[in-house]
């Protein structure tokens, strides 16, 4: 790969830099970057500069903590920074590769010589290779050449490198990180945004696919500022989580093959249009969630696998250290320098970029050692059991110490095993995240809604089993992307019936989602009932708003964000059992559930019905709680959302006649393959 960044048009005035180089052109401003010197000056006469100089960023206490896997702020010493030594203008280089025989900068200024720049090893056998190299700017490729011990000769990229090459390029840019954020007012008040006692309805996006201009042709993160933004704004969700935006070399993986950990991709842009992207969210008073990617990485040549010749980021036993599902490595837990690279990263994604979450991925891959291995194929911990002891260890340091740095973020993890106190506070013994996806709501669920309403009556169970321990975590439910790939169908085309049943029961699916306990996220064109599986090549099928039944689902998740983010009986008490009542599960026959939210005023109460067969009821009489008069303030059948128009449209008062444990009831017409929403006024 490195041959292709060689490739280059090399200029004359970056040959030697031993010469006094002619001013050299760098890279264009971008939109709000710190501005830079379009030329770097000639050094004074007097100066003399070697190739490369001695020069440290690093303090005896900075290598101490790095050695103990204390330093989780290792971006401000790794990497490239562009900086001034001796009145010359010139960029410091940092990589950790303490089994290298020796360690060079190469890149279009001294034509990827491996001779040229070499850098110097420190003395406290910290394995850190240093220097200072004068008339090297922003913009200017670069890589790492490393002499491994057994004679191989590696061309690595930088790990904290904050850009990289368009791919197939490889190759690492120097570059910065400043930005000029305009976004106080959201990163003073975002606790309230991101509450456990918040609403939280979370857009799931791939960037390259939400939408295209031509033929795969992307957006860039300029151009989603506008028009990605202003959709989700007017949807009403909360948040916008991205699938991982760090720089990848294969698009097929979604972006979960990270290599570049400190980079936002450059598909799309700069790192500072990636700064305005999130930066116009927050304006729009919408939180962004980044996916992170601690599980694992590939294992291309040019980046951290076998780093400097050895098992430097990934366990050197390949039963920890390799994952069989994904052909992939698994970072060392338990070496220092290794925890700080990560801990490091999600610190550096939080303060830089001014992202409100963190959705960590694979989480149980993390905490198993078994975890998608045969007998014989893993070693346990020293305790005889499977518990990845050193990955438990790396989840409750993180999260410690970001919520202490960043107390009003949200930890998300993807975990879908039952593994005890995920989203519990370290003190108590859990790991210390503040949110877990409840992934056996979601596999019931859908498993449910697949079924013929005909035998739904038989299988109620899966509807109703998740409050059993809905309030044992922290739960957000989750309906992504990886339930619309490999075969499983789109949600839309998950449903059972004709095309008027498949909405119905869409429609059905989201009432029931939004008003069950928890945080909500969906995945980008469910929102409008996509009806063609994911494809990470194209946009999404926006063409078929065109048609009333895609047009009406898309009202309705609408108007559920609207009614999720204004009744507290939805959001107040989410994660307690004090929010939820059961009402009616007894009617199986007509495959009717009641239940009850509840907020933090006794008056905040929502009473939900869902029928989940296409014959309306009418005259149906469900217990309430109070006595008054109760309105009707969404029903998915709406003619709005594409339904059939079976609704309560007048005022519904109490009768005085107990009902469902109830000592009051109303008698309510119940639409066919639909949900209804009643508040008392």
């Amino acid at each position: 790969m490195a041959k292709t960044s060689k490739a280059k048009t090399q200029p004359e005035e970056t040959k030697a830099v031993a010469k006094a180089p002619a001013p050299k052109k760098v890279s264009k401003k971008v939109v709000k970057e710190e501005p830079v010197t379009e030329t770097v000056p000639t050094p004074a006469p007097m100066v003399e500069l070697k190739n490369v100089e001695v020069f440290s960023r690093f303090s005896d206490f900075d290598i101490s903590l790095f050695k103990s896997g204390k330093h989780f702020r290792l971006f401000e010493k790794f990497g490239s920074h562009v900086t001034e030594y001796q009145g010359v203008t010139g960029t410091y280089f940092a990589v950790w590769a303490p089994a290298a025989k020796s360690v060079s900068v190469i890149g279009n200024f001294n034509y990827w010589n491996k001779d040229s720049h070499h850098l110097f090893v420190r003395w406290d056998e910290s394995g850190i290779w240093e220097g200072f190299v004068p008339h090297v700017g922003k913009g200017e490729t670069y890589k790492y050449a490393i002499e491994a011990q057994d004679g191989r000769r590696l061309e690595k990229i930088d790990p904290y490198a904050h850009y990289f090459e368009v791919p197939p390029l490889t190759a690492s840019i120097v570059w910065d990180n400043w930005y000029e954020w305009s976004d106080t007012e959201w990163m003073q008040n975002r606790r309230e945004k991101n509450s456990l006692s918040a609403p939280m309805s979370v857009y799931e996006v791939h960037i390259g696919s939400w939408r295209q201009k031509g033929e795969g042709e992307k957006l860039t993160y300029i151009e989603l500022a506008d028009q990605l933004v202003q959709y989700v704004k007017e949807m009403e969700f909360t948040h916008i989580e991205f699938m991982p935006v760090m720089e990848h070399p294969y698009e097929p993986s979604w972006g979960y093959q990270v290599l570049g950990y400190f980079a936002p991709s450059s598909r799309f842009g700069t790192p500072q249009d990636f700064m305005y992207l999130v930066e116009q969210c927050h304006k729009n008073d919408i939180g962004v969630i980044l996916d992170w990617v601690p599980s694992h990485f590939p294992g291309d040549a040019h980046g951290l696998y076998e780093y400097d010749g050895t098992h430097l980021f990934e366990h050197p036993d390949m039963r920890k250290g390799y994952h069989p599902d994904w052909k992939s490595y698994i970072f060392n837990y338990g070496r220092n320098e290794v925890r700080s690279f990560l801990i490091s990263n999600a610190v550096y994604w939080l303060e830089r970029f001014h992202a409100d979450g963190l959705r960590v991925d694979a989480v149980a891959s993390m905490l198993y050692l078994d975890y998608s291995r045969n007998a014989g194929e893993w070693e346990p911990n020293i305790f005889g059991g499977n518990h990845h002891l050193e990955a438990i260890s790396l989840f409750r340091e993180l999260n410690e110490f970001l919520y202490v740095q960043f107390p009003d973020i949200q930890t998300i993890a993807e975990e879908s095993t039952s593994f005890t106190g995920v989203s519990r506070p370290v003190y108590t013994g859990g790991l210390g995240f503040g949110q877990k996806w409840m992934m056996g709501w979601m596999n019931d669920t859908l498993k449910y809604f697949e079924k013929d309403p005909m035998y739904r009556k038989y299988h109620q169970e899966q509807l109703t089993f998740s409050t059993v321990y809905a309030f044992t975590e922290n739960f957000m439910l989750p309906l992504s992307h990886d339930e619309i790939v490999y075969g499983k169908h789109s949600l839309v085309g998950k449903m059972p019936g004709d095309e008027w049943q498949k909405f119905a029961n869409l429609r059905l699916l989201f009432t029931y989602m939004f008003t069950h306990p928890g945080t909500n996220l969906l995945f980008m064109g469910g929102e409008f009932g996509q009806t063609s599986e994911w494809n990470f090549a194209k946009g999404l099928e926006w063409w078929l708003l065109e048609h009333g039944y895609h047009r009406g689902v898309q009202s309705l998740v609408k108007s559920l964000n609207h009614l999720y983010k204004t009744e507290g009986a939805l959001f107040d008490k989410q994660f307690s059992h004090e929010g939820f009542e059961w009402i009616d599960t007894s009617d199986r026959e007509n495959s009717i559930v009641v239940y009850a939210r509840k907020g933090n005023k006794h008056k905040d109460q929502l009473i939900i019905v869902l029928n989940m067969t296409p014959i309306p009821r009418t005259n149906y009489r469900i217990g309430v709680p109070m006595q008054g008069v109760w309105q009707e303030v969404l029903n998915s059948d709406d003619t709005q959302f594409g339904g059939s128009g079976k609704v309560n449209d007048s005022a519904l008062f109490a009768d005085e006649i107990a009902w469902q444990g109830k000592a009051y009831s109303l008698s309510i017409t119940i639409p066919p393959l639909g949900g209804v929403i009643l508040k008392v006024k």
